[in-house]
């Protein structure tokens, strides 16, 4: 199998790649190679959240970027991706968020579109509330709600002791699947080719030639050029052609399930609990947890950062709650470590933030679904997009939990390095090159990474 350029991967931002190759370049004659069905992997368990939120200018206009891609794509397919923007809500019980604010001002950079609106009235005329999900009419900048009658009536499954909300209005969720679905019918429908197999070797000479070991036996695939989309064994696929990446992976967990009780309003934006807590446990459950060396943690202060938010639309049931406080590196697996305390643990975590939720305390639904992806990164979250090692491979990885969100993007600004073409203002920081900026390095390793 000859091509002009094989893309190692069939998660989001491989398919991605893919589809702005093919359209903002004419470059059809690609194969996709992997080992199971396109998004069955780590796409599958994606949130499907976006956020033009990041402590960084950079991350900011990349992502704004992709959010407008996602919006062609919702306007040219009739929103078949079911995008939606009630944006996202930090909440937190501090009364002085001086440096949050701060944080704000530093992602947002010299960037002029963007508003910051603060709310300290019961009644103010500037905000809107996220009542209607439409992703065209929502507002844009950033709301800060700092009176609480306002906060409560707005949100009022909230914990009533929360004093601030910074709601970010460009954000919200979408169908990440359709997403993929419809770039991939758009590949196919150019040409491109998809071969179902694992990547054993690659070797280069004046092609690279692509040992895949696939049902039916061992073929030779033979590239031009090469991407690299493989998300969590995106180091061992560098590894084939002699280049160390700076990647690490960790597991992340979700669930999601039916809320028959209707504890959670369906216009409830993705909502983020910013603070440190100790989990809602029983005393006597505590105080067996603090006896078991492997569950003790769970029983001591925990990280901030869980969401909860409903999913499936106005008109859907479910919900989805996740926490990403894992920061330990893995050897990533096929065969997701789920850790069955999560389920109960998340539930009681997020039940803070929305007190109704403790309605399922110790009885959430049969159809629950307990889930996980790997989370692949650099030590200051950022993707790796552009050249990788040998002239003519190509990355796009490191997408960590933003894979969805910012696919686009990242698929385009690979198309761009692939085809020679110019790239955009945040182009080469997102490359390997960035590591070569001893003063961006030491700014990125000293600032929040905006893992969520």
């Amino acid at each position: 199998m000859t091509c002009s350029a094989a893309i190692i991967g069939n998660g989001i931002s491989g398919i991605a790649a893919t589809y702005y190759l093919v359209v903002n370049h004419g470059v059809t004659d690609v194969v996709l190679i992997d080992a199971g069905q396109p998004m069955a992997f780590t796409s599958a368990q994606s949130g499907e959240n976006y956020r033009n939120w990041w402590p960084r200018p950079e991350m900011v206009a990349f992502t704004d970027r992709s959010i407008d891609l996602m919006q062609a794509i919702a306007r040219d397919s009739g929103n078949r991706i079911n995008m939606n923007r009630r944006g996202y809500a930090l909440a937190t019980r501090r009364g002085n968020i001086d440096d949050l604010l701060q944080e704000l001002h530093t992602g947002l950079g010299q960037s002029t579109q963007y508003l910051l609106r603060l709310h300290d009235t019961a009644w103010p005329a500037s905000y809107r509330p996220p009542i209607n999900a439409d992703w065209q009419t929502a507002p844009a900048g950033i709301d800060i709600l700092q009176d609480q009658t306002l906060i409560r009536r707005t949100f009022p499954s909230y914990d009533p002791e929360v004093q601030n909300v910074v709601h970010i209005r460009r954000g919200g969720d979408i169908s990440g699947q359709q997403l993929g679905m419809y770039m991939l019918e758009t590949i196919r429908q150019a040409g491109g080719r998809r071969l179902t197999g694992t990547v054993q070797s690659i070797t280069h000479g004046n092609w690279f030639a692509l040992e895949v070991a696939t049902p039916g036996g061992t073929v030779t695939v033979r590239a031009e050029k090469i991407v690299n989309a493989a998300g969590p064994f995106a180091d061992r696929i560098a590894a084939m052609l002699g280049v160390d990446l700076p990647l690490h992976n960790t597991f992340q967990q979700k669930i999601a399930f039916e809320d028959k009780a209707g504890v959670i309003p369906r216009c409830m934006p993705f909502s983020i609990d910013l603070d440190r807590q100790q989990i809602d446990w029983q005393d006597e459950d505590r105080k067996l947890l603090l006896q078991e060396p492997g569950l003790r943690w769970l029983a001591e202060d925990m990280p901030g950062a869980i969401h909860c938010r409903p999913d499936g639309g106005d008109r859907g049931k479910w919900l989805k709650l996740g926490w990403a406080y894992n920061r330990t590196p893995a050897t990533a697996t096929l065969s997701p470590p789920l850790d069955d305390a999560f389920p109960e643990a998340v539930l009681r975590g997020a039940a803070r933030l929305n007190p109704s939720l403790k309605a399922y305390y110790g009885r959430l639904p049969r159809n629950t679904r307990h889930y996980g992806g790997w989370y692949t990164m650099t030590p200051e979250n950022w993707p790796l997009i552009g050249e990788m090692g040998p002239e003519g491979a190509y990355m796009s990885c490191a997408y960590s939990g933003f894979g969805t969100m910012a696919a686009c993007a990242g698929g385009e600004l690979c198309a761009a390095w692939i085809a020679g073409a110019e790239l955009p203002g945040y182009g080469r920081g997102f490359s390997l090159q960035r590591y070569r900026d001893t003063a961006l390095m030491q700014q990125l390793h000293g600032s929040n990474r905006g893992l969520l």
